[in-house]
């Protein structure tokens, strides 16, 4: 094989896809914070009762979404995420994709968790359309849960129909929930081209994900510092002093949130 006549410059496509990055994400603050308001005032509400908030991102990447939020230095201790074993990568990648993708399964996964219309329930997948997460929403409002749900609408509606991680009935995510919340991520999720590569690299879905959802709990705590309401939230427990700002609230929550 040749070898190419010049050197590929990584740095500077670097700083074009830092630059990319940095742009979609501001597209999602400047374009989201509508919905991104609504979205805080009832995660508000429910933490304002004392009530969890329970995150959901069904497929193999989008787990790291509920994961962005769970648990974590300044995260709000009431977020509760939903680790569903059978689409995480940890148990298999092929195995992560082919569950999604299977019908019925994101019910099984709600009807575990006993959801009812007390609850609140973010769902997460930049994509917007698989099996798995359709389920989750349609159950979810079934049992009278309230929903946002943060994914690509541009992904979702350019995506045909016939394709197979579709749900059999060809929904979209931000048709179903109460408020939707787009991440913008367009097709294929991945930014960057090299020279003649027809195969793109770098993906920005889980920027994405991550950016809206942190932008989620900050429009949040506001909307309850806003209220007199001062939240309890996870410091880093290896920072000073961690562990015990932490524990003042563990017993408040270790029985209430499965995955703590």
């Amino acid at each position: 094989m040749d070898k190419p006549t010049t050197r590929i410059d990584a740095h500077s496509l670097c700083q074009q896809y830092l630059q990319d990055v940095t742009a979609h994400m501001q597209r999602i603050l400047d374009e989201e914070s509508d919905a991104l308001g609504q979205a805080a005032n009832l995660i508000a509400d429910q933490i304002a009762a004392d009530r969890l908030v329970h995150v959901f991102g069904p497929g193999g990447h989008s787990n790291l979404a509920a994961q962005e939020i769970f648990f974590r230095a300044g995260g709000l201790m009431h977020v509760s995420a939903i680790l569903d074993e059978g689409t995480l990568l940890s148990n298999g990648a092929l195995r992560s994709m082919a569950m999604e993708r299977t019908p019925g399964y994101g019910r099984i996964v709600i009807r575990d968790q006993q959801l009812d219309n007390t609850d609140l329930l973010i769902l997460v997948n930049a994509y917007g359309i698989n099996a798995a997460l359709i389920d989750a929403a349609l159950e979810s409002k079934e049992r009278g849960v309230t929903l946002i749900g943060i994914n690509s609408h541009l992904h979702a509606q350019d995506t045909r129909p016939e394709h197979p991680a579709r749900h059999p009935e060809k929904h979209n995510l931000h048709d179903l929930v109460d408020i939707a919340v787009d991440c913008k991520v367009p097709i294929g999720d991945a930014l960057v081209q090299i020279g003649d590569n027809r195969e793109r690299i770098a993906a920005v879905s889980t920027f994405a994900n991550a950016y809206a959802l942190n932008c989620l709990i900050i429009h949040s705590v506001a909307r309850l510092m806003d209220r007199g309401i001062e939240p309890p939230i996870w410091r880093s427990g290896n920072a000073p002093g961690g562990d015990e700002a932490n524990a003042r609230f563990i017993d408040r929550f270790k029985q209430r949130v499965k995955s703590l």
